[in-house]
């Protein structure tokens, strides 16, 4: 693999030396950098990775998406100038003439902070998957350990196509299809959009998204899952983050907590940011209950592992300083642009 990562960054980096235009530049982008470029095909291999070596992997490929990078924008830069020159030299510009504004569209928010999310955890060692939106009752509920009678499966707060299938409602559902795969160990993120029957306002929304986690495998404890989350809140939110687990209930794992990160904008002092408390409110996580390993098909007695969820929406509200949940779905160009 790192021999192949080797290759594919000299094979870029060669081809960006030869780049004669802007369109040649975007093809080689794509070829190594798009969805189905060979960095992107290299990086969905990582499944194939032993699993002690893909921080290490995950590490080398985000260096080498990075060096790729700089020197596109470096490429880009040189022929936009080269062809400006070019075009200076044999065109007659008329100066009266009104001047033109071009607008440049960019990333949206929330795919900056999903972006940033996925970049962290592919440094230690984490798969990006995906499931269905549409899923089976099976999946999102009972699978999950939420029985029939589960308030969570009140009509009130899910969107229910028969009594079957529902538009998920939380992105847990990919966890029980990885499990059931039965390929282990696992060591997953789950980003994708939800659905939740929520009045609109400045916190809620019917449709919004989250990111999942999920690690199973032989001596996984909670002391592991701390050490991951505060190591995430220290890359997200700075190096001085402290986290702090609060004890909660949810059904599918046990033991259960709520985590809080320091105030980034006081310190943990107090302020408006975080309402006088010194700390914010970011995720839900716990120890996967045995229940659901076995539902899953998975040992309980020989495995363990924790799963933690995350709302992207509360992140990019959280990072940018957002206080109204909203502004992320008008696409108020005055708002966007901002970022």
């Amino acid at each position: 693999m790192e021999e192949k990562l080797q290759a594919i960054k000299e094979e870029a980096l060669e081809q960006l030396k030869q780049a004669e235009s802007l369109d040649r530049l975007n093809e080689i982008r794509v070829s190594f950098l798009g969805k189905k470029g060979q960095l992107t095909a290299l990086l969905k291999s990582m499944k194939d990775v032993a699993p002690e070596d893909r921080p290490a992997f995950g590490q080398m490929v985000n260096n080498t998406r990075t060096q790729i990078e700089e020197v596109l924008e470096e490429t880009k830069k040189r022929l936009e100038k080269a062809a400006l020159d070019e075009r200076l030299k044999t065109e007659v510009l008329d100066v009266t003439l009104p001047a033109k504004k071009s607008l440049i569209g960019h990333r949206h928010p929330n795919t900056i902070a999903r972006e940033e999310v996925e970049r962290i955890f592919i440094g230690m060692g984490y798969e990006v998957v995906e499931g269905p939106e549409v899923e089976y009752d099976l999946y999102n509920f009972e699978k999950l350990n939420i029985p029939a009678n589960h308030p969570a499966k009140d009509e009130q707060d899910t969107f229910y196509i028969n009594k079957e299938i529902v538009l998920r409602t939380q992105t847990s559902p990919v966890q029980a299809r990885i499990m059931e795969q039965g390929k282990l160990p696992i060591r997953v993120i789950a980003p994708g959009r939800v659905f939740r029957s929520d009045e609109v306002d400045a916190t809620h929304s019917p449709s919004f998204h989250q990111i999942e986690g999920l690690v199973v495998d032989k001596n996984i404890t909670f002391a592991d899952l701390k050490g991951t989350l505060e190591q995430f809140a220290r890359e997200l939110f700075g190096e001085n983050t402290r986290t702090k687990f609060r004890p909660h209930h949810f059904p599918f794992t046990e033991p259960s907590a709520e985590v809080d990160v320091s105030c980034f904008k006081c310190g943990g002092k107090g302020c408006r940011f975080c309402k006088g408390s010194g700390w914010i409110e970011i995720l839900g996580c716990g120890m996967v209950h045995p229940h659901v390993f076995e539902m899953c098909g998975i040992d309980p007695k020989e495995y363990t592992g924790f799963a933690f969820g995350v709302g992207l929406e509360r992140i990019a509200l959280l990072k940018y300083e957002i206080d109204d949940m909203r502004l992320l779905y008008e696409n108020d160009v005055r708002f966007l642009k901002q970022f």
